[in-house]
């Protein structure tokens, strides 16, 4: 791609790398997550770049941080821009407003916001230094695509800095209803913040409306115009457009690397481990609105029902480690511990135990391996955006059968609804009941949904969610951005102008 057709830039509030000190020496290696699986395959050679914080506060030395980046990005396929934030911008932008007030009110937990004044004004303050830095980095000939919540007032100040220099916004987490959004002191700062995109998206239609109701109470003059997955929204003269495109996955990787001899021999291994008929998984990050104790309860629940079930079923539980500094994120685990202890002492025998969890993080090739032996996955998100962890399991499935039980809290509920399993995780009966019908359920059942799953999946991969977006956004497709070689880094990266990063920290 020449440079006149334009950049591919990401910008979220992470680079897809994860930074660590020992013994005074620097290391870095390529990190996960629902973003970065999204989007790694559609960056990696294509001369695409990402905008974002390397994950340490700490004054390091630009040829260090070349020196640590650059290889992690030769092996990305894509070249990363770090934004360097002091522990004040940490502390107030992303664990206190971004996690403390935005993170709790869009998942419905009002009573856990804490709407201190300085975690907006640090909220500000850092994306101030992120804008700093991508309009730097970039010209109006760029696309660039900004990425959730935390960065939402990014695309006000880059157009504030240059009126032609448009970006796109993706919200992946949900957005809430009209009396949940305007217990935001910041509520009419955040909406106009939003409408300075060229295009804000969201995951599901619900999410959508909800945002749109918003825009009708605040701005009665606004026309939107439109129906179908993006409308057009006229406020005051200016126009922007609104969408909904659920984000997903490699179906194809996926369902490939989980089909390889090695993934079959290891789910083979993992099932001879676990004793029982069934094994259901369970993989959730650390936080409160995953739901996980209330899982465990719908399965000890289920145990409690169905003695039945007992040295039949096993739940394999991983929980990924997740702003465990914070404290009530520390009691979520404490509770999550105290829990398993319970259902394990209270129905282990010498052969079976209930329950087996792990606290941390699994290689690509386990994380398949699991997804082909589990029977059963489980998620009891009571609030998310999207939740990939169940696209991930049914196109790992292969020709396997297995069962997906899904909160109809999940945003993935409405696009997999016909062939999932829906279950309110607040009702832990419903969570019991479920868990007891996926073990009965007979083959033909079990083909004919997760038929109906990985169809859906298939169909609407992490492409087919680019592309609309690109399209939507700018008129173009994921083609319009093809493979080449790796660039090299833009002249002067790291010579920039000192006006580029008055008060940026790099």
């Amino acid at each position: 791609m020449k440079d006149e057709k334009g950049r591919f830039l990401v910008v979220s509030n992470r680079l897809p790398v994860t930074l660590t000190c020992k013994d005074n020496t620097w290391e870095g290696k390529p990190s996960s997550g629902g973003l970065v699986n999204a989007l790694n395959p559609v960056l990696k050679n294509r001369g695409g770049f990402w905008i974002g914080w390397p994950g340490a506060c700490e004054d390091l030395r630009r040829p260090v941080l070349r020196e640590i980046l650059g290889p992690i990005s030769k092996k990305s396929g894509y070249r990363f821009m770090p934004v360097l934030l002091t522990e004040k911008d940490i502390e107030e932008s992303y664990y206190g407003f971004s996690n403390s007030v935005l993170w709790p009110l869009f998942h419905d937990f009002q009573t856990r916001c804490s709407f201190l004044p300085e975690y907006w004004e640090g909220y500000l303050r850092t994306n101030e230094k992120f804008a700093k830095v991508v309009h730097g980095h970039s010209s109006n000939r760029d696309f660039i695509w900004v990425n959730d919540y935390q960065l939402i007032p990014l695309g006000a100040m880059l157009l504030k800095k240059d009126p032609e220099r448009r970006s796109s916004f993706f919200l992946h987490i949900p957005f809430p209803s009209l009396d949940v959004f305007m217990k935001l002191p910041w509520r009419k700062e955040i909406l106009h913040q939003l409408t300075c995109y060229s295009l804000v998206c969201f995951q599901t239609q619900r999410d959508r409306r909800n945002f749109i109701e918003c825009i009708r109470v605040f701005y009665p003059q606004a026309e939107v115009i439109g129906r179908g997955h993006v409308i057009k929204v006229r406020i005051d003269g200016r126009t922007f457009l609104a969408g909904s495109m659920p984000i997903s996955i490699d179906y194809k990787h996926y369902s490939a690397m989980s089909s390889s001899p090695s993934v079959v021999r290891r789910a083979k291994l993992i099932r001879e481990e676990l004793y029982g008929e069934k094994i259901i998984v369970g993989i959730d990050r650390l936080d409160y609105s995953k739901g996980i104790p209330e899982k465990l309860r719908g399965f000890e629940k289920c145990l409690e029902e169905h003695p039945e079930l007992r040295e039949k079923i096993t739940l394999y539980q991983l929980v990924i480690p997740s702003r465990d500094t914070i404290s009530e994120y520390r009691e979520l685990r404490n509770t999550i511990e105290l829990l398993i202890s319970q259902i394990n002492g209270k129905y282990s025998t010498t052969r079976w135990t209930p329950v087996i969890w792990r606290y941390g993080s699994l290689s690509e090739a386990e994380l398949y391996s699991v997804y082909r032996a589990a029977d059963i996955a489980l998620v009891t998100s009571l609030k998310d955006g999207m939740n990939l962890v169940c696209k991930e399991y049914c196109a790992s499935k292969g020709r396997e059968n297995g069962v997906l039980i899904l909160s109809e809290f999940a945003g993935a509920a409405i696009q997999l609804s016909k062939g999932a399993l829906l279950i309110n995780p607040y009702d832990v009966r419903d969570v019991s009941g479920s868990i007891y019908r996926a073990f009965i359920m007979d083959d033909e059942e079990k083909r004919e949904r997760m038929r109906s799953i990985r169809e859906s999946v298939r169909r609407q991969d992490v492409f087919w969610w680019v592309n609309n977006f690109l399209r939507a956004a700018a008129g173009k497709k994921l083609e319009d951005f093809p493979e080449q070689d790796l660039p090299s880094l833009w002249p002067g990266l790291f010579e920039i102008r000192q006006k580029f990063y008055a008060g940026a920290s790099l």
